[in-house]
């Protein structure tokens, strides 16, 4: 035993220590205390930098007593410098540091599990990455079918293994591109799609049955494009069955978040389900919608609020599938859930973790789903687009590459990533091509793919995943006290939450809350660029052009016919699918078999 206290001397105030501190470390090591020592450690000369970082780590492993720990400044919160944040985007106060008692309230085996085991915090498969990496897929559409499909060649090309068709605005609205509403829209922020004739042009040579997945943005027109894709696919000599399409599909986010609805909401979730349950019954492999938080997070809500309302929805959608006399396990182990990756880096790992534990218990508890694929959420990531910047638009490539770590280190299965110029324009070739090599370079040079979960078991993570999941599940039961999303959104009260939030961001970017680099901090003045991409204006002459020639030369019998089919079935409530089908079969238009069902159903006003 150690008894000369000269050899246990430090200087107290260098290494933090207060003489209460080293009064206690003392008798711990000498076993002397104070009435049987020769005099009291008072003034203390240095030790080796060894021997002072034992001495505090009895202290911060807690070998000394409640009291003495709490008089150590060790243990009070340091004070942050000005404007430093100290919660989360979502407003989670966070302390400095964690530890094990963070984690007293969690039981890790019901609440955080194994990789692919429920409640599937920590991934959806055992493997994650080791039995094969997230789906790479960009966002591409513009100006033409020609043009997009040169683009989506030339990914393919760089390695990329899905791509997600981009419509243009009109498309997406069920307007045609000589629709007077469509003037000055067509081709602009996405893809033409008027008519089969469209869809082959825009498929033409791509070896659909070699690609991991093909995703569309058809929301208010889910059951036309599905149409669209299957009736192409048979006209190229494949088949739907050779390949995997995820649909969109989630209309009811639009009314208050990207406004592309067509028809009243409840009609327009009745749309949606047509497709559910097509696929449900014909394609089973094909995923045929996502509940979106993505455009919901986009348009201001936080983390909270975009997974909470997603899942609401969510709900919504599984509520109208089993009302079709599906099981829940018909179709839920192919459902996803679109959600964004945020600057946040914690959070948004500890968002995901979250959302799958929320999820398999929904599943199982409230659906009572058999089958482990219904209760495995699978997410599907996009980088936030709101998070980029038009000021030092350079600086996007990297909250590009950060966001997207995040949804790897958070075991997402599909990610898309958002290309730097997209806050001035289109994204360019280059950048899109910038874009996927981010994905790319995490996945084969970084090492963070080679464990599932890397991040589990962090003290910090695994309280922040705590948290985040007790609050998803306070605000949904927020939606359901408002009568579910449907009513909420029909009332505008998830209007209203999305608006309040969106302002109260808005206001911390304004002021420097938030901080934003080259824009409320270390902003260089730089001008804002102008597009490096734009759509050649006579590109819209020649996609109306195209469509007269259509016209023109298809049979109108046969056009006729078969929308009345489609009225014929839009009339008696019956699945849409079959009769859209045909419809697009005989080259009738979107736009034709949008304004069929606007007489039937009317439009959202």
């Amino acid at each position: 035993m150690i008894t000369d206290p000269e050899l246990l001397l430090i200087d107290s105030p260098a290494i933090g220590l207060t003489p209460a501190i080293v009064d206690e470390v003392y008798t711990l090591i000498t076993g002397l205390h104070a009435e049987e020592r020769r005099s009291p450690p008072k003034r203390l000369r240095l030790l080796p930098l060894g021997v002072r970082d034992w001495l505090r780590g009895l202290h911060t492993r807690g070998l000394c007593s409640q009291k003495v720990r709490n008089e150590s400044p060790e243990d009070k919160p340091p004070h942050p410098p000005p404007g430093f944040p100290t919660v989360t985007h979502s407003g989670i106060p966070l302390e400095s540091w964690y530890g094990p008692e963070a984690l007293e309230e969690i039981e890790p085996a019901a609440d955080i599990g194994a990789p692919g085991q429920f409640p599937f915090t920590r991934g959806i498969r055992e493997g994650m990455y080791r039995e094969g990496l997230w789906v790479m897929g960009q966002y591409s559409g513009y100006a033409s079918p020609r043009e997009t499909n040169a683009r989506i060649k030339s990914l393919l090309a760089q390695g990329q293994k899905g791509f997600s068709i981009a419509l243009d605005l009109p498309t997406q609205n069920g307007l045609d591109s000589d629709d007077p509403l469509a003037k000055g829209e067509v081709g602009k922020v996405g893809v033409p799609i008027d008519s089969l004739a469209d869809m082959e042009e825009l498929l033409d040579g791509i070896p659909l049955h070699q690609l991991h997945q093909i995703r569309t943005t058809a929301n208010s027109i889910g059951p036309i494009a599905a149409s669209l894709i299957i009736a192409a696919s048979e006209r190229m000599g494949g088949t739907p069955d050779s390949f995997r399409v995820m649909f969109q599909n989630d209309v009811l986010k639009e009314y208050v978040a990207r406004g592309t609805q067509i028809f009243p909401p409840r009609r327009g979730l009745e749309f949606s389900i047509d497709l559910v349950e097509y696929c449900a019954r014909h394609l089973p492999h094909w995923e045929p919608i996502e509940f979106c938080g993505y455009h919901i997070r986009d348009s201001g809500a936080n983390a909270i609020q975009e997974v909470a309302i997603a899942a609401a929805n969510g709900i919504e959608y599984i509520e109208a599938a089993l009302r079709r006399g599906l099981s829940v396990d018909d179709f839920a182990p192919n459902l996803f859930m679109f959600l964004s990756a945020d600057l946040d880096i914690f959070e948004e790992v500890a968002k995901y973790r979250a959302t799958r534990r929320m999820w398999a218990h929904l599943m199982r508890d409230r659906y009572r789903a058999a089958d482990p694929e219904s209760q495995a959420l699978n997410i599907f990531v996009y980088t936030l687009g709101g998070s980029l910047t038009a000021q030092e638009h350079m600086n996007n490539l990297s909250r590009v590459a950060f966001e997207a770590l995040a949804a790897v280190l958070g075991g997402v299965q599909t990610l898309a990533t958002s290309s730097y110029d997209e806050a001035i324009g289109l994204p360019s070739a280059e950048a899109a091509n910038l874009s996927l090599r981010a994905q790319q370079i995490i996945a084969l040079e970084t090492g963070v793919p080679r464990t599932a979960d890397p991040l589990g078991g962090s003290y910090f993570v695994e309280w922040l995943t705590d948290q985040l999941h007790s609050k998803i599940l306070e605000y949904m039961n927020q939606i359901a006290d408002q009568g579910g999303a449907l009513a909420a959104l029909e009332s505008g009260w998830i209007g209203a939450e999305i608006e309040r939030e969106a302002y109260a961001l808005q206001r911390s970017i304004d002021d420097g809350t938030r901080p934003r680099i080259g824009v409320n901090r270390f902003a260089g003045g730089a001008p804002t660029p102008t597009a490096a991409f734009a759509i050649a204006n006579e590109g819209e002459a020649m996609q109306v052009e195209k469509l007269r020639r259509l016209r023109a030369d298809r049979n109108e019998a046969d056009v006729d016919a078969a929308l009345a089919e489609v009225r014929d079935a839009a009339a008696a409530g019956r699945n849409s699918m079959q009769s859209i089908l045909q419809a697009v079969k005989s080259y009738a238009t979107v736009g034709e078999v949008t304004s069929v069902l606007r007489d039937e159903w009317g439009t959202y006003r």
